[in-house]
């Protein structure tokens, strides 16, 4: 769809970045003046401006690409929010057959403006190595309806995927995925691992204690200071659920199990905090 002749006029009128890529004088009220008559063309105008992004490499697309950034933001301080889901779903729309790169600023803008709309699209990026993940970090802004999306694209991923997923599930505390993360600290790759440990710190689930626990006795050096960390995590979020027992067996285990010299920090944060728990 080629763009029409008032839509680059107002595109026009966006800023350009100085020689650093920065936007140090912009002219608030032109933009936002712009922008809002952009708004004011409707679905068909907002598929106009998609049209003039291009891949990166491929073409000067810094206006409209800022125009359309302003414009997620514009529809999401309307007070009536029917626009702005009709932006969002108008975007994700758009997903399929782009570039990768326009794909992919185009969900950083479903993470600004979209809702419980678009998450069964970004569902299915999550399946695209090229796209999971801002992906799953546009669904972590969502909230509302990402975690089943995340949770069902997980067994058909790998790598930096699977990572990126454990990761967003455990940012949603989604306490549906304690089993994925159980499982997952025993992960080959060390960075699943720690994910899922802070996921299962994060959901502030009793019972993962002596998975967590046994992690962080069990490895050395970078690794049994994370677990250590996502064990007072898991014990902070307890003994904000009112389980005071099950907190202070997570520090009275560390208290006593850090013995070396090179761990003192760690019986010392242990004691203080069983201290304070009193």
């Amino acid at each position: 769809m080629a763009a029409p002749a008032k839509l680059k006029s107002l595109v026009d009128r966006m800023p350009d970045p100085d020689k650093r890529g920065t936007y140090a004088n912009i002219d608030k009220e032109e933009v936002e003046k712009a922008v809002a008559d952009i708004h004011k063309g409707g679905r068909d105008a907002l598929l106009a401006l998609i049209d003039m992004l291009v891949e990166p490499g491929q073409g000067n697309d810094i206006k409209p690409h800022y125009a359309l950034h302003v414009l997620a933001v514009h529809v999401c301080r309307l007070k009536d929010g029917a626009p702005r889901a009709e932006f969002a779903r108008t975007v994700a729309s758009q997903l399929a057959g782009r570039p990768k790169g326009v794909q992919r600023f185009l969900i950083r803008q479903l993470q600004v403006a979209g809702g419980v709309e678009v998450a069964p699209a970004l569902g299915k990026a999550l399946l695209d190595p090229h796209l999971c993940e801002p992906a799953a970090r546009a669904l972590v802004a969502i909230r509302e309806g990402a975690a089943d999306g995340l949770r069902g694209a997980l067994p058909k991923v790998k790598g930096a995927c699977r990572l990126a997923i454990i990761q967003a599930l455990g940012a949603l505390a989604d306490t549906k995925a304690v089993g994925t993360f159980r499982k997952a600290v025993d992960d080959g790759d060390p960075r699943i691992r720690l994910a899922a440990a802070w996921g299962l710190a994060r959901v502030a689930d009793a019972d993962s204690a002596g998975t967590l626990l046994k992690a962080a006795d069990s490895h050395k050096g970078w690794e049994r200071i994370r677990y250590t960390e996502a064990c007072f995590l898991l014990a902070e979020n307890l003994m904000a659920a009112g389980n005071r027992a099950a907190a202070t067996g997570i520090y009275t285990h560390l208290r006593d199990t850090r013995t070396k010299p090179s761990e003192g920090h760690v019986r010392n944060a242990a004691a203080g905090a069983l201290a304070a728990a009193k």
